[in-house]
């Protein structure tokens, strides 16, 4: 082959050994796609090459999860990673393996469901910040805060797109391996920029990775999705997923899901409640039905998804993990505390009408408790209804607020808690002066 793999290997071995600053650790940025499996691989075997007693820098491969990634692809990432970690102890490898994922109240169910986000499109594209550049941001700056400086490696290449290509130029450093990253004291190293992509395939092909097994069942999966891997997102200059690539199986910025369509058509019939979830969200997103007339900075104008919207997308999210569990039992769309996330972010935007707790249990027609107090609860109720004389909209109201004060002591962020019952008190008493009047 045309690629000179005993060239990239030297230049990894020189950067890794004679860098002036010996102590920066190297982040490799992995999405398991072919180009991140390919730069691990030359890692690796390049450090193979150097003395045990001098392969002391420390090497880090960070793989991002934005818990919506696709389920095929979670699968076959998890047991790589396994694969990673548990040889590179065996082989006796400065590597560490880790996942980053976005923080509770950031990830895509609490921010959609539970804030009413509008489903993502070219416009208002909230998720690449919050489930992808932050959790991986907050790895390297620890990293970097720890050592003063680190290095970021990635799989991109000049090959790839014309917009990738221009942001490598950007940032590069002429005459260096090295180019500057938008954080500070941190550097990003591509030593495979100028391979191209028959290149990358025909060394994938050739060598195995030092992991063990083969990259065949990474050649298929790319075949039967007829796509490519979402790079590893650390800042705005990185692009997303294109149209084809393996990605989020709730992106609504694409027309098409072609990698999930591609999957499903060799096979994966289980997938096709994805498809028709993600459907909904493209086709109800401007849905003047579903959303608020009032934005979240009190303009006037579509705002976030309104109360009834929010519940239905949940019921449809847990129908089609009921029906998918049916096939694959181990796949999770939602997690429990995301559950318990969506339901107090519900209360601190003064949406008492549903409960998660109800919705869960009609879809799986069983008793989901959303918590392990409600027998106190249901005590304190009783004691407030005689306290409110059997007043219903005085025992609401006096519920609602005890529910905000305790979204407060369970979420991340907690301020803001006077604001909220200041105005569930003024929403109610305007309320009331309406009833009056009429």
């Amino acid at each position: 082959m045309a690629l000179d793999i005993h060239f990239l290997q030297s230049e990894i071995i020189d950067q890794y050994l004679y860098d002036e600053n010996s102590t920066r650790p190297w982040i490799i940025g992995f999405s398991g796609g072919k180009d991140s499996t390919m730069l691990l691989q030359l890692v690796w075997s390049a450090l193979k090459k150097i003395p045990a007693e001098l392969r002391n820098r420390e090497v880090y491969v960070v793989c991002n999860d934005t818990l919506v990634e696709n389920p095929k692809i979670v699968q076959f990432i998890n047991q790589t990673l396994k694969s990673i970690q548990a040889e590179a102890t065996i082989q006796g490898m400065p590597i560490q393996v880790h996942q980053t994922t976005p923080r509770l109240e950031d990830t895509f169910w609490v921010n959609l469901i539970g804030k009413g986000y509008p489903a993502p499109n070219n416009l208002f594209r909230w998720c690449t910040e919050r489930l992808k550049i932050t959790p991986t941001t907050r790895f390297i700056l620890d990293k970097v805060s720890e050592k003063g400086e680190a290095i970021i490696l990635l799989g991109t290449r000049s090959d790839e797109s014309a917009t990738r290509s221009r942001s490598m130029k950007k940032h590069e450093i002429y005459g260096q391996r090295l180019r500057k990253h938008i954080l500070p004291n941190a550097y990003v190293y591509a030593p495979i920029k100028d391979v191209i992509t028959d290149e990358v395939w025909q060394y994938l092909l050739q060598v195995n990775p030092p992991w063990g097994g083969t990259n065949r069942d990474l050649v298929t999966l790319y075949r039967n999705a007829s796509g490519g891997d979402c790079p590893l997102v650390i800042d705005v200059t990185t692009p997303s997923c294109g149209t084809s690539r393996f990605g989020c199986w709730v992106c609504t910025v694409v027309k098409q899901d072609k990698s999930m369509a591609g999957l499903i058509d060799t096979g994966e019939d289980w997938m096709e409640p994805l498809v028709d979830f993600r459907d909904t969200l493209v086709e109800t997103r401007d849905n003047p039905a579903y959303r608020q007339g009032i934005r979240k900075n009190g303009g006037e104008g579509p705002g976030p998804y309104n109360e009834f919207a929010r519940a239905l997308y949940l019921e449809k999210l847990l129908e089609a993990q009921k029906a998918i569990n049916q096939v694959e039992p181990d796949v999770q769309l939602i997690t429990h505390q995301e559950l318990v996330a969506i339901q107090i972010t519900w209360y601190r935007d003064s949406l008492f009408k549903y409960k998660v707790s109800d919705i869960y249990n009609k879809v799986y027609k069983s008793e989901m408790v959303m918590s392990k107090h409600d027998e106190k609860f249901r005590r304190e109720e009783e004691l407030l209804k005689k306290s409110c004389n059997d007043s219903t909209k005085d025992f609401d109201l006096v519920q609602e607020l005890l529910a905000l004060q305790k979204s407060k002591s369970l979420m991340v962020r907690k301020r803001g808690l006077q604001e909220d019952i200041e105005k569930r008190i003024q929403d109610f008493l305007s309320t009331e002066k309406k009833e009056a009047k009429q």
